[in-house]
């Protein structure tokens, strides 16, 4: 959002009417690839849902 907003003067409503292909196109892939399945549990553990 710095970037975008701050750095590059985008209007805040043009920010958010990016889409997330329009945004990695700028900022490469935002989802780390191959999450474990052992990272998972441990997520769900530290975190569960209630």
């Amino acid at each position: 959002m710095a970037l975008f907003i701050g750095e590059r003067r985008m209007a805040p409503a043009d920010f958010w009417a990016l889409t997330l292909p329009e945004i990695e196109a700028v900022l490469g892939p935002c989802v780390p690839v191959g999450t474990r399945r052992g990272d998972l549990a441990r997520l769900m553990e530290r975190f569960p849902d209630g």
